[in-house]
């Protein structure tokens, strides 16, 4: 008789659980449903997307600094290359024996004697030779190389035409018959500013024109010419050989070294100079001064 009362009861709890379950069911359904999920998926790749990119911008951003840093320690490095060619370039005119003053001095108070004839003769079948190359000034006593064709454009290495050149007049300069004669190199420039290449060894057109001056003496002292009868300045744009009229400054004929072939103010001198070793002279400082260029010197034919 109770077997059956218990029935009810069982599907009662049967019912209840039922209803639980999908309730249970229908509360998680609502918590997550797929509209969610999807918008919580797009937000995530979103800033996983916005923090690669961060990624790459803090990357960049290293490579650049570590860029910037090796381009200041390059232009440091540049700087310090500047200097020591500037000091080398100095001493190099301490040891060429020169002072601008006292050349300066000299050519205002020397007045170039023309040349012997065989000398004369001699310096005027050279520049026959390099027609292009050079031009003699009999009345000067003075062989003038042409820079545009003597060196490149910012340079003071000696053109190979030029480098020949200078060998036969090295020859000329040790024959006995010139051995009287002192030899001044005069570098000249036109008034073109110096470009940011050229200026990391020549600072101003006075450096790059005694840098010029220096190459010729020391062409023809490797060629056997004494060196204690040779003398360099560099003028830079302050001698011009014609007017620096135009406005670029861009003047070829004022680009030109000059040889000067000069009897020496004591005429003991010239045994001495015949005599003595190839050495080099004292040093003398030779600070060209910009500010205020020199006096002219003795005129010279176009």
């Amino acid at each position: 008789m109770s077997r059956p009362a218990s029935q009810p009861r069982k599907f009662r709890r049967f019912i209840l659980l039922t209803a639980g379950a999908a309730s249970l069911a229908a509360s998680l359904t609502g918590c997550v449903n797929q509209g969610e999920y999807d918008r919580l998926y797009e937000t995530n790749r979103g800033l996983t997307d916005r923090n690669a990119v961060l990624q790459r911008e803090r990357d960049d951003a290293l490579a650049a600094r570590d860029q910037t840093r090796q381009q200041l320690a390059r232009t440091e490095q540049a700087l310090l290359e500047l200097r020591t060619q500037n000091d080398e370039l100095m001493r190099r005119l301490r040891d060429a024996g020169i002072s601008m003053a006292d050349l300066e001095a000299r050519l205002k108070g020397l007045a170039v004697s023309p040349l012997d004839a065989d000398t004369d003769a001699l310096l005027k079948e050279l520049a026959a030779q390099y027609p292009d190359l050079l031009r003699y000034d009999e009345a000067r006593g003075m062989l003038r190389f042409a820079s545009d064709l003597t060196f490149d454009s910012g340079s003071d290495v000696l053109k190979p035409q030029a480098e020949a050149a200078l060998r036969a007049l090295a020859e000329i300069l040790k024959n006995p018959v010139t051995a009287k004669y002192e030899v001044i190199v005069l570098g000249h420039t036109d008034a073109q500013r110096i470009s940011a290449n050229t200026a990391r060894r020549f600072p101003t057109n006075v450096h790059l024109s005694a840098g010029r001056a220096i190459s010729v003496r020391a062409a023809l002292a490797s060629s056997g010419v004494n060196p204690g009868k040779m003398q360099v300045a560099g003028w830079g744009e302050f001698r011009p050989a014609v007017p620096n009229n135009e406005p670029s400054g861009n003047t070829p004929q004022n680009r030109r070294v000059e040889i000067y072939l000069m009897l020496p103010k004591n005429p003991a001198d010239i045994t001495t100079m015949s005599q003595t070793p190839a050495a080099e002279p004292a040093p003398m400082t030779a600070t060209p001064d910009r500010s205020t260029p020199p006096a002219r010197p003795p005129e010279i034919s176009k």
